[in-house]
């Protein structure tokens, strides 16, 4: 099931805050806005997807504190940082711990649009990989010792007979061991369980 597409603008700024919730909603996007990082950060334990679009200069708690807040957090979202002319060494900052685009004002309606759009894929992709390595990494707990040391003798290119030797069984039972590992990682090839292996961080890409 694809995530919730939402959009959380935060803008101390009432005229630009409405001005934004208005433009997304007309293109379909569902959006909430807050006054405040500090409101916002009440609510971020309870979201579980969309992005973020937050000023850089705001009261209290900023732009680039609310970065580091989100980064900080459990909670994986993209963040599109909003600034003024004066305030692009700022929005380098909030590239370098994380923020997917930053945006000068006044910026064009498109530009916004496509940086949003291309925030939530972020997102979509995020989620989905999560997902992905949460049922990869239960399928693994579900194997026993000898099967996991059958696997990963598998995703790192060794021959049955060399597995058999290196934990000193017959061939013949590092089959039989390989056939339970195949069902219980619903792999259909030894292609799909390197990916997995690859996916869960077993096998990192490029190894040998």
């Amino acid at each position: 099931m694809q995530p919730e597409q939402i959009v959380y603008v935060i803008d101390d700024d009432d005229a630009v805050r409405q001005s934004l919730e208005f433009l997304l909603k007309t293109v379909g996007i569902k959006v909430f806005g807050f006054e405040s990082a500090k409101v916002f950060l009440e609510k971020l334990p309870h979201i579980k997807s969309g992005c973020i679009i937050t000023d850089v200069r705001m009261p209290e708690i900023t732009g680039i504190d609310l970065l580091r807040r989100v980064r900080e957090s459990s909670v994986d979202i993209p963040v599109i940082v909003i600034t003024g002319h004066g305030d692009v060494s700022l929005a380098v900052e909030a590239m370098k711990i994380g923020a997917v685009d930053f945006l000068e004002k006044p910026f064009d309606d498109e530009m916004l649009l496509s940086s949003v759009h291309t925030a939530l894929r972020k997102g979509v992709d995020t989620a989905r990989h999560k997902a992905e390595v949460s049922d990869i990494t239960d399928r693994l707990a579900a194997l026993s010792q000898r099967e996991r040391q059958v696997l990963e003798g598998l995703v790192a290119g060794k021959a049955n007979k060399v597995i058999a030797f290196d934990l000193g069984i017959s061939p013949r039972t590092v089959e039989i061991y390989r056939a339970n590992v195949m069902t219980k990682m619903s792999a259909n090839s030894l292609s799909d369980l390197v990916r997995m292996a690859i996916t869960a961080g077993i096998l990192r890409s490029g190894e040998d």
